[in-house]
């Protein structure tokens, strides 16, 4: 602002010469400045007033919106929060698809020391010593006595070992309340529970984290205090899974084998009612993962969705099948299956000679390798490589447990012709059983694909359709005949006309080439082959049965009797009723007499 003089000379010595007091143009100034002062002090003021009335309006406008927000949510119990009491352990239960509980929280509590509290380190770290056998007494003693100022002993602690560390009577050793994730049938279902680990942890609570299996993969929904009373409900049987552990345990041990799995799913839902794998663990103990040596003779491992094995002739129905929908053949179609086949420097031979003529079905019965060849080169490299990849063959399986996401197939560097030829029948390409169960499904139930899963669905869940239903219908009775005529005849089960495939591929090495005495022998069934309800999936990692004479290490002779005998036992459990399997009339001619 330019301030004006009180008296500024050009007008004094104006009024001078006319004569006028030059005081009046100093008091006249003034008043001016003063009016101009009065005019600025007020716009201050107003500039205020505004600034301070826009406050109070945004001030009522967020309080009024906070209680409009406060009325129209749900109401909650306050919660009280002590001092480092921050971290959320609350995690919902899991059950199975019957309700059973299969996963819960445990409260339990943590053991701790302040050594700069304590009375007698000395008998306290021997008395400690006595009710944990684990830890060291000389360690303890040393820890309590040095400069440290806080010590964990024991993260989880039972009450009775609780009360014997209270009756020691030191006042340095401390508990914090915790929660424990706790499996209260132990190993079963292992491998799809996972296990669960403490993340960030405090005195006076833990934060309880999946580690593995469905509580890694859902640990955002079990976590969420919103669903603590909404366990996450699974499609697993705790009955049958029980039973069929038992079994595949039994069959393990008296095939010799070193590992096993099977799959039991449901063939219109995609639900696994039961998944084994062993060796296998207690989740309430998990062991550590392994840092040497073969991963696969870790108990961690999965065999179900992360063992990649070529598992043999169960995959030539895929190749019949999809023969039979490109219109190619019949069950009835003759093939040339004189042998050896020859392509190139390779040759494909049959396990036995089954003559110069198969038919399709005979093919599947006798599980020819050069008849199942002869289809492949028929349908040809790219039609079978689009076959098998909208079947779900070539990628990763979406089974909702971490792990199968590791289980990626092993495909061939370059897909040729004789890839396609050995594809046919099991050999070049590595799957997972779970693979195969979820193609056998899609056979079962009339020819479409189904998503295996581990979540109880409320119905049929089919997938696009990758048979046609009669390719499937002949599909199954070939299967069928395998058990009634061809290498599954120990697979039979009175009453559920079961129908399935074996598979016998030899086991590859580490670094290159097959060994020449194991295998992977594998039975993929369905029940009841004329109403499929289920499939079930038997692997077996290098079994021999040493029973006979020689030893013998196919799947008939060691995969399909452990099926037969799990089938025996669960399918009452299922609710399936021993049935008459209907038999199919033929050439019958209505007369009269």
């Amino acid at each position: 602002m330019i301030r004006t003089p009180l008296r500024p000379l050009a007008r004094i010595l104006e009024a001078r010469e006319k004569g006028e007091n030059p005081d009046a143009i100093e008091r006249e100034n003034i008043r001016i400045r003063h009016e101009q002062m009065r005019d600025q002090s007020r716009q201050r003021a107003e500039g205020r007033l505004l600034v301070l009335g826009l406050f109070f309006v945004v001030a009522f406008s967020v309080v009024g919106t906070r209680m409009g927000l406060l009325a129209i949510a749900e109401p909650m119990e306050p919660r009280v929060e002590a001092p480092g009491a921050r971290i959320h352990a609350s995690r919902a239960d899991i059950v199975d698809r019957h309700g059973r509980l299969l996963a819960t929280n445990f409260e339990t509590h943590a053991l701790y020391a302040q050594p700069p509290q304590m009375v007698d380190p000395d008998h306290a770290a021997s008395s400690l010593a006595q009710i944990f056998p684990d830890l060291d007494a000389d360690r303890l003693k040393k820890d309590f006595t040095n400069a440290r100022k806080f010590i964990w002993i024991k993260r989880k602690i039972s009450p009775e070992q609780k009360q014997a560390v209270h009756e020691i009577g030191e006042p340095g050793l401390l508990f914090g309340a915790r929660d424990m994730r706790l499996y209260p049938n132990g190993r079963l279902a292992a491998h799809v529970m996972g296990g669960a680990s403490y993340g960030r942890e405090g005195v006076h609570a833990a934060e309880v984290i999946g580690v593995a299996g469905v509580e890694k993969y859902f640990d955002d929904y079990l976590r969420d205090p919103a669903n603590g009373n909404s366990p996450l409900a699974l499609s697993l049987d705790l009955t049958v899974q029980a039973a069929a552990e038992r079994v595949l345990y039994g069959g393990m041990k008296l095939m010799n084998a070193k590992g096993a799995t099977s799959i039991l799913m449901d063939v219109h839902t995609g639900e696994v009612i039961s998944v084994v794998s062993l060796p296998s663990f207690d989740p309430n103990n998990r062991p550590h993962v392994a840092v040497r040596g073969d991963a696969s003779d870790s108990p961690l491992f999965n065999r179900s969705v992360q063992g990649v094995y070529e598992l043999g002739s169960t995959f030539k129905i895929f190749t019949v099948a999809q023969a039979m929908d490109l219109g190619l053949v019949n069950p009835s179609t003759v093939i040339d299956t004189k042998g050896p086949l020859r392509w190139g420097k390779h040759s494909i031979r049959d396990f036995r000679n089954y003559g110069k003529t198969l038919t399709v079905s005979e093919i599947i019965e006798k599980s020819s390798n050069i008849g199942t060849a002869r289809l492949a080169q028929q349908i040809g490299v790219d039609r079978q490589r689009a076959f098998l990849k909208e079947l779900g063959m070539l990628e990763a399986t979406d089974f909702e447990i971490v792990e199968a996401a590791t289980g990626k197939p092993l495909l061939p560097k370059k897909w040729s012709e004789l890839s396609t030829m050995t594809i046919s029948y099991g050999h070049g390409l590595s799957t997972s059983p779970m693979h195969l169960a979820a193609g056998y499904a899609a056979i079962a139930n009339g020819g479409f694909k189904v998503q295996p899963t581990i979540l109880k669905q409320d119905g049929p869940r089919m997938g696009k359709r990758v048979f046609s239903k009669r390719s499937a219908a002949e599909a199954r009775k070939m299967l069928r005949r395998v058990v009634t005529e061809g290498t599954a005849s120990f697979g039979d089960v009175e009453g559920y006309s079961v129908g399935g495939k074996t598979g016998t591929a030899d086991k590859p090495r580490p670094r290159g080439g097959y060994y020449d005495d194991k295998v992977i022998a594998t039975f993929a069934s369905i029940f009841p082959s004329h109403d499929p309800k289920y499939v079930l999936i038997v692997t077996l990692d290098e079994p021999v049965d040493t029973v006979g004479d020689e030893p013998r290490r196919t799947a008939g002779w060691t995969a399909v009797p452990v099926a037969a005998e799990m089938i025996r036992r669960v399918a009452p459990l299922l609710g399936l009723r021993p049935t008459v399997e209907p038999v199919e009339l033929t050439d019958i001619k209505l007369t009269k007499n």
